[in-house]
């Protein structure tokens, strides 16, 4: 059992399914009182019942008061877990845009600002953001997601540096493929770049743990994401390169 999480108050967002689901039976499953959140009422509600949670289903922009709530007043851990996979070039409609923006990046902005006041209060708090692989690297194929991805990020990083002297805890967790139904979405580019090497969410959720256990930052469930974000940061042109060629292995393939 990992003490840090024993009895605290978790919130997990985006948790009918996929990694959200797993990270809610996890914290269950490690003593934590789990509220579980997704916009299906009927997903959310039937993770609370398996795991003796509480559903609090609806926006994850706009549910964290009515979550600490159902915790008793108290919210330990924040799960930013909530994310649309929005593909598309340059060209996507500015829907798909705002879209991305708003449930990538905003909702754990306007959740850090419903939490942030208490947990600085205190001296104490915890924040997991799901974000990506995309947001250390990038995806052929989904330039929205790819972009608010990295926002995400940085946003996560941003945190830790500004707040970690006053005990808040922050975990970015980038994952490449995952199985899930976002997966699924990604298409023949997600078929070419992220199935090959897909692991199940259950592997993300020990992933997170192992990083809680050791006080880091980066989650990494898949270890190999650390060498190619070292060869982006230190041979940029020969990262992008490599991707390009991807990017074109994809066109021709289409």
């Amino acid at each position: 059992m990992v003490e840090a999480v024993q009895d605290a108050g978790v919130v997990v967002t985006g948790a009918g399914g996929g990694i959200g689901a797993a990270l809610a039976r996890r914290f269950a499953a490690e003593g934590a009182r789990v509220v579980v959140n997704d916009l299906d009422a009927a997903k959310a509600k039937a993770v609370a019942d398996e795991i003796g949670g509480i559903a609090v289903p609806g926006d994850a922009s706009a549910i964290v008061a009515e979550a600490r709530d159902a915790l008793g007043g108290t919210v330990d851990v924040y799960c930013a877990n909530a994310g649309v996979a929005s593909g598309g070039s340059e060209a996507a409609g500015e829907n798909v845009w705002a879209l991305a923006w708003d449930v990538n990046v905003m909702a754990h902005v306007r959740a850090a600002q419903e939490l942030l006041p208490a947990w600085l209060e205190r001296g104490s708090g915890r924040f997991v953001s799901t974000v990506s692989a995309a947001g250390l690297l990038t995806m052929i194929g989904a330039a929205p997601y790819s972009v608010t991805k990295h926002g995400a990020y940085a946003f996560a990083e941003w945190l830790s540096l500004t707040y970690r002297h006053r005990g808040l805890k922050v975990h970015a967790i980038c994952p490449q493929g995952v199985r899930t139904d976002m997966l699924d979405a990604t298409g023949s580019a997600g078929d070419l770049v992220l199935q090959p090497t897909a692991i199940e969410p259950e592997e993300v959720a020990e992933a997170l743990f192992q990083g809680i256990e050791e006080d880091r930052f980066l989650i990494l469930p898949h270890p190999e994401v650390a060498g190619y974000y070292q060869v982006r940061a230190g041979e940029p042109d020969r990262w992008l390169a490599t991707m390009n060629h991807i990017q074109q292995k994809w066109e021709a393939g289409r």
